[in-house]
């Protein structure tokens, strides 16, 4: 008899990934559809449920060859409930009831969680986490997201805002006001549009973070500066976590942290600042490993851990 596959699915704002994977992670098969927003993304669940279906079919398989789905979407998730709230991106409401709706047009066991979480999950099982039970996962793109991985299973906090580590307030005067409402929280200064805030804030302009990291490598004072900042504020964060956390690993991904060194080698340092020597001697800072590929990995790894539960 062969082994049952996971489904897995990452909801984004511009597209759906999809895949298969097998109970160890490896991925079989992965491919993407659009996001249809239209309608207040009403029809989104039931392209997901078509796609899976094709693929499934190709493969000659039925739903008895998959032992359960995963699902990250953006937002507050309910895994008891099974709701998603606050993805404005996609024009659900509040309490959209993710699980329900897709369990029943999938007829399969579904489990969702938070897209950050699911990728937090992915680097922990896959990826820069190694396996370790205990990682902290910061995305910086657009926004600052974040996960919480303990003893293997993500911290969701009572109504599932755990996690929201780019709303660290990291600014208490004069901070740069946030998406969420409040003002200097993490995300201002640490993302994609963050940096580009600093810089700004020196006088100078830049279309993207990009280019900030290009021009600090140049030699622009200005550009320098905001690098630094960036890397001071994160590490601050970076800092308080461990001390709270105490984990093996704080893993960071998104697009800024492909600056590389340029990045990193600053927020080791202020993260060894700003941490407690007992947290920082098991403590490995590390780069994310799995691109886009964390979210579908987390959401299978999800479906195997909840379904033998």
């Amino acid at each position: 008899m062969a082994e049952k596959r996971l489904a897995a699915f990452d909801i984004g704002g511009t597209t759906v990934k999809l895949a298969f994977l097998t109970t160890e992670g490896e991925i079989i098969r992965k491919w993407s559809i659009p996001t249809d927003r239209t309608d207040k993304g009403s029809r989104i669940v039931a392209d997901i449920a078509r796609s899976f279906y094709k693929e499934l079919k190709a493969d000659g398989l039925t739903t008895a060859d998959v032992l359960a789905a995963g699902v990250g979407a953006p937002g507050p998730a309910d895994p008891v409930l099974g709701t998603i709230s606050g993805a404005v991106n996609i024009g659900w409401p509040n309490g959209y009831p993710l699980k329900q709706l897709l369990e029943e047009a999938i007829e399969l066991p579904v489990f969702i969680e938070n897209d950050a979480n699911c990728a937090a999950l992915g680097e922990m099982w896959k990826g820069a986490g190694g396996g370790a039970g205990d990682v902290v996962c910061i995305t910086l793109g657009t926004g600052v997201g974040g996960g919480v991985v303990s003893k293997g299973m993500i911290i969701t906090g009572v109504n599932g805002a755990a996690g929201e580590i780019g709303h660290i307030t990291v600014v208490t005067e004069n901070g740069f006001p946030c998406n969420c409402g409040k003002r200097g929280c993490l995300e201002t200064v640490a993302s994609a549009t963050g940096i580009v805030n600093l810089y700004k804030q020196q006088g100078k302009d830049a279309p993207d973070a990009r280019t900030v990291f290009e021009q600090a490598a140049a030699g622009d004072a200005a550009a320098q500066y905001a690098v630094d900042r960036c890397a001071f504020y994160l590490g601050l964060a970076v800092g308080n976590i461990a001390n709270t956390l105490n984990p093996a690993k704080i893993v960071i991904g998104g697009g800024v942290s492909e600056a590389g060194a340029a990045l990193m080698q600053p927020l080791e340092k202020y993260v060894r600042e700003f941490t407690f020597p007992r947290a920082m001697d098991v403590l490995a800072l590390q780069k994310a490993q799995l691109g886009n590929d964390a979210g579908v990995i987390g959401a299978a790894y999800l479906a195997k851990v909840m379904s033998v539960s």
